[in-house]
């Protein structure tokens, strides 16, 4: 009834926004704020706090989503390989929730038509689509409930889109492969620094990859790893390295 009531009073955007919503996840959602903040990158929140509009990026999301995604892979792989040791669990759930992984998910959610971010950005879209479908999962959460994320993310993502089978023999220490192309090739390879932020659990690291002075890719996490392994798989994509 408060849902049904709340669609009513939808303005004609919103009442867009949830429709859309509801065709791409199969549910109808309740506090569409939440979702607005999903796709909202940082670039875009700046832009519109510079006209004096109040809005949130992603990022807080982001982080929770990750954290829920995990959890839910974790116990799904306890559950399905009961005689794999903890190496094989972890690697295989870093394989699952990477974020080159989660970015080939987003496109095929069609997650990438939400996102909004400034102009120039879309170069960058593949680890942006990726941070935004881990963001709409934190939304889902916080919308929905745990158990209710635990079983859109069997039905609509484990048993439809994750070949577990190719996951397992699929190589995603990106960094690793990439510095052995440029040996091979004898390239010069950078991970450069190029910005850190925060303190403690709000702490980013911006990584930049260079090839031969060139930048080839470029990734924003809390982890500095995972910053690194993104950015490689970025330059991997770029240098059409499967």
């Amino acid at each position: 009834m408060l849902l049904a009531l709340q669609t009513f009073f939808d303005n004609p955007e919103d009442r867009e926004f949830r429709k859309s919503l509801r065709n791409t996840f199969g549910f109808t959602p309740r506090n569409l704020a939440l979702y607005r903040k999903a796709v909202t990158h940082s670039s875009a929140a700046n832009l519109a706090r510079e006209r004096d509009i109040i809005k949130e990026s992603y990022e807080r999301l982001e982080f929770l989503g990750d954290a829920v995604l995990s959890a839910i892979i974790a116990d799904y792989l306890f559950q399905k390989f009961p005689y794999r040791d903890e190496g094989f669990l972890t690697k295989l759930r870093s394989r699952i929730v990477s974020r080159q992984q989660l970015g080939k998910l987003a496109l095929k959610f069609g997650i990438d038509k939400y996102v909004e971010a400034e102009t120039g950005l879309q170069g960058r879209s593949h680890s942006i689509n990726g941070d935004v479908f881990e963001a709409l999962l934190g939304a889902i959460y916080l919308d929905k409930g745990y158990n209710f994320t635990a079983q859109f993310i069997h039905e609509k993502i484990i048993r439809f889109h994750l070949d577990i089978d190719e996951l397992e023999t699929t190589d995603t220490d990106f960094k690793s492969k990439l510095i052995e192309w440029a040996q091979k090739n004898k390239k010069e390879l950078r991970f450069n620094l190029v910005q850190e932020t925060g303190v403690g659990q709000q702490k980013l690291y911006v990584i930049e990859v260079a090839i031969d002075g060139q930048a080839m890719g470029r990734s924003q996490n809390s982890s500095k790893k995972k910053a690194e392994q993104e950015a490689a798989s970025q330059c991997l994509d770029a240098l059409s390295i499967a």
